[in-house]
């Protein structure tokens, strides 16, 4: 058998290989990693998608794979809930709570408390209710005078998080300024001007993420409120929002939630929070008594109040299937595991690929990084192209950026090595100057 360390201790084995806490030797073989798959506690859960078996999939952090329960769960809907029950399954399958049930479904994977989530809209447009009703808010506790005028982001969070928190301070007159700083800023430049900080917990591009109790404790020194965007970490890493001090939050559900292409996002209010906020979209959903058809709007008292138009039933059942895939996961063993995909696949990258000038960009330390890694490359977009053609899915983000991201319920530790293997050939053999490669598709 391959000499496979199980440990996470650093130590010696068999002849003098060594083994780091990827759970690999330290020059694996594909035959390693094959053996190391053999022995992985969740390897069951990859039976519960639908995977190309020409495809190694590496883009789960952008659309995660289909569960195979989807299509014939969206089936039933379409055939007998729509197509035979009618109207009535908005009572007789409770199509109605759909944003309550699966936001409570959803809860334990961001460490949130039942009745504190809510599944609604798309992560823009809960950035922008979250964002305007935190700043046109007349709380004491977020409206501390007019000294506090700045919006707080780093400077390469997300486009939509920034283009969302721009639009409602025009919205607003411009009495904020939208203040970006690096990453490793933030925390510094919190003071009592800052009126709100606004995060993705794990960064798009480089998959740094950031220590969320540390911050929100810094940020509630100095009596400001942190609303953190959770896209790239829900389901790909424990997230402890109780736990770490956490107010708001949002999060979409088609990355590693596997709700499909476009599926509803998610808003978390903490219980504290949520009477003393008044939503800029107040829709019927939103209304205490949706179906008296009140002429004046009451806001519901809880979570639901964060709601707006009609659930999209279709989407919420797919999203379902992806939120049962998590049935029985442990998210410890996930993040485990995702900290060995990622090391092994920067190791092996590292190790063939260092020749051709491609950069590693995400962070080495463990507590720093998410599920995803990127390497900055001159010809990025083409290489990742000449790479799908060879079966490996990964994705492009401007201006340099290849992407490839790590999702433990069905990413293996073979795939590691033979993407890292076709990227080498691909590089080796110049395909990113191929014609058919360098023209750029309107998604990347």
């Amino acid at each position: 058998m391959p000499n496979v360390c199980i440990g996470v201790v650093r130590r010696t084995v068999g002849q003098g290989d060594v083994c780091d806490n990827s759970g690999m030797s330290a020059h694996p073989t594909r035959d390693d990693c094959v053996a190391r798959d053999a022995i992985d506690p969740l390897r069951a859960y990859r039976d519960r998608f639908t995977l190309p078996a020409d495809k190694i999939y590496l883009d789960g952090n952008s659309l995660g794979a289909l569960p195979r329960a989807t299509a014939t769960a969206i089936q039933e809907v379409v055939a007998r809930e729509w197509g035979q029950d009618l109207i009535g399954s908005w009572n007789t399958a409770n199509w109605v709570s759909y944003p309550q049930r699966l936001g409570d479904q959803l809860a334990p994977l961001v460490g949130a408390s039942d009745g504190e989530v809510v599944v609604t809209d798309s992560t823009s447009v809960n950035l922008f209710k979250l964002i305007a009703a935190i700043l046109s808010s007349d709380d004491p506790a977020l409206n501390a005078g007019s000294s506090r005028t700045t919006i707080l982001s780093e400077r390469g969070n997300f486009p939509t998080d920034l283009y969302i928190a721009e639009g409602v301070n025009r919205l607003l007159g411009g009495r904020y300024t939208l203040r970006l700083v690096e990453p490793e800023e933030i925390e510094s430049v919190m003071d009592t001007s800052t009126k709100l900080v606004i995060l993705t917990q794990v960064d798009y591009r480089t998959g740094r993420c950031h220590p969320m109790q540390r911050v929100n404790a810094r940020a509630a020194a100095v009596g400001a409120p942190v609303l953190w965007d959770l896209s790239h970490s829900a389901g790909a890493l424990p997230v402890n929002l109780n736990a770490d001090g956490a107010q708001f939050a949002v999060g979409c559900g088609y990355k590693y939630l596997n709700g499909g292409p476009g599926a509803p996002a998610f808003c978390y209010v903490a219980k504290k929070w949520q009477t003393r906020l008044s939503t800029p979209l107040s829709g019927w959903f939103a209304h205490a008594r949706p179906f008296a058809f009140e002429p004046q709007f009451e806001a519901a008292t809880g979570i639901e109040r964060f709601l707006c138009g009609t659930p999209p039933v279709l989407a919420m059942a797919a999203l379902k299937c992806g939120l049962d895939t998590f049935e029985g996961v442990d998210l410890g063993a996930v993040r485990q595991k995702s900290l060995a995909l990622t090391r092994l696949f920067s190791d092996l990258v590292t190790a063939q690929c260092a020749e051709f000038g491609l950069t590693n960009i995400t962070p080495s330390a463990d507590e720093e990084r998410g599920s995803h890694v990127s390497f900055s490359f001159a010809h990025g977009y083409a290489a990742m192209q000449a790479l799908i053609a060879r079966g490996v899915i990964g994705d492009f983000r401007a201006p340099d950026v290849m992407r490839f991201g790590f999702t433990p319920l069905y990413t293996r530790f073979v795939d590691c090595w033979d993407a890292a293997d076709r990227l080498q050939a691909v590089l080796r053999a110049h395909e990113y100057e191929l014609p058919q490669f360098i023209a750029r598709g309107k998604v990347t």
